[in-house]
């Protein structure tokens, strides 16, 4: 890998687009450091007690305990590309626009850039109408200021979403997922010099610092074997007479993975979890009935808290399958895919082309889909359960959606680089 890493530093071109996203990358860590003016203890407090804001805090690499201009992240574009893919897959329009190529996407990247300009204003309010009320009023000073701290915010997202364009554009990889993932390991220098404090400290020995780099391993080896993994069902493509020449009969296959879905269910499913905790976080202390509503509410998101009740785990667990299965059937059409290889020609060998391609189809999905669900249930639990075992609760990288992230993009990144040296015929990274 070192030598490989060498050879694409010898490449002018690659190596400066290498170059461009670690001049990024330091842009946006300075951006983290520029507060915008909010008192940082309420901050930090809020930060503190999980939910929607503790994984907002986690994805922003810690601007949020910081309020700096990047507090909101780049979560709205997340949002706002998440909903144009519902709509585009449900409005038979918009569909017909992503069909017709550059232009179409163009106008859908446009349309989605707007979204992201409102959503980021819409978040922006309500995160500060929610840290002044949390704080007993203490966190602005006016109304006024309030303002000029939404506009502020929503510019540091709209920042950061011309910084993605730019990486995609002139650097490697996807430029708003390296975004995300700078955002999550800007808090792992934090992290470990925790751990070295608890060690100076005596409350952790080496033998926890052992247990815990071997777990981290492990847990960085399962995701990487799962998101490669990939069912390969053999196509075979029948020959046809152009002219004088003949094409096709060659035979391929298409790639179906596992974790088709990647980790989207994680993010709606504690989404939706983490809503009532939210709520019951804002809500003051009351009596009578509204007081008994609060009660209620406060008790329900307890239950429903992953890590802390056996139902909270089991509720999330499910929300991630159930979302799993959801979003995979909403991005992978089987019928459109069993339609498309009729349509040239194609077949599976030993399955007629048409309805009895599509249930095939149908069926290997399910039970891959089944076997992804299961996992990222799985790593979904492990950042309650994992880190508390080997000693080192605070440590968030142990599994979640953060370390899916972390590796998920490494390996798009990897890949990216790959195809740059493959062009230039070295050897690459990646077996």
């Amino acid at each position: 890998m070192l030598s490989s890493v060498q050879a694409a530093f010898r490449v002018p071109d690659l190596k400066n687009r290498i170059v461009f996203v670690f001049l990024m990358f330091v842009v946006f860590v300075l951006g983290l450091h520029i507060p915008v003016g909010v008192s940082s203890e309420a901050l930090e407090r809020l930060a503190g007690q999980g939910g929607l804001i503790g994984l907002l805090d986690a994805f922003t690499g810690g601007a949020f305990k910081k309020f700096s201009i990047f507090a909101l992240g780049i979560i709205p574009y997340i949002n706002a590309s998440i909903i144009m893919q519902l709509l585009t897959i449900a409005l038979p329009q918009l569909e017909q626009l992503a069909k017709e190529g550059e232009p179409g996407q163009k106008k859908i990247r446009l349309w989605t850039r707007w979204m992201t300009g409102i959503l980021s204003l819409l978040q922006a309010a309500g995160m500060a109408l929610y840290i002044q009320r949390a704080s007993g009023g203490t966190a602005f000073t006016s109304l006024w200021h309030v303002g000029q701290v939404v506009i502020i915010l929503a510019a540091g997202t709209a920042f950061l979403m011309w910084l993605g364009e730019q990486i995609t554009d002139k650097g490697i990889g996807n430029g708003v997922s390296i975004i995300i993932f700078a955002g999550i390991m800007a808090s792992l220098p934090w992290q470990m010099a925790n751990i070295f404090t608890e060690y100076k400290a005596g409350t952790v020995s080496i033998i926890n610092i052992i247990c815990l780099f071997a777990v981290f391993v492990a847990t960085i080896g399962a995701i990487v074997a799962v998101t490669q993994a990939q069912r390969k069902i053999p196509i075979q493509h029948v020959k046809r007479v152009v002219g004088n020449k003949m094409y096709g009969g060659q035979s391929s296959h298409l790639p179906l993975k596992i974790n088709s879905a990647g980790v989207i269910p994680i993010i709606f499913a504690i989404s939706l979890l983490m809503f009532p905790q939210t709520i019951a976080q804002l809500l003051p202390d009351s009596q009578g009935f509204v007081g008994s509503v609060v009660g209620v509410i406060k008790s329900i998101a307890q239950i429903l808290s992953p890590g802390q009740s056996i139902w909270g785990s089991l509720a999330y667990a499910g929300l991630v399958i159930f979302f799993t299965y959801f979003y995979t059937a909403v991005t992978f059409n089987v019928p459109e895919v069993a339609d498309n290889l009729k349509k040239w020609g194609s077949f599976i060998p030993g399955i007629r082309p048409g309805k009895p391609t599509m249930e095939y189809l149908d069926r290997v999905m399910t039970r891959l889909t089944l076997a992804g669900a299961i996992f990222l249930a799985l790593i979904a639990l492990a950042q309650y359960y994992l880190p508390v075992w080997v000693g080192f609760p605070n440590f968030t990288l142990l599994g979640g959606t953060s370390l899916l992230i972390v590796v998920g993009v490494a390996l798009e990144t990897m890949q990216a680089i790959e195809a740059q040296m493959l062009m230039r015929h070295y050897e690459g990274f990646i077996k």
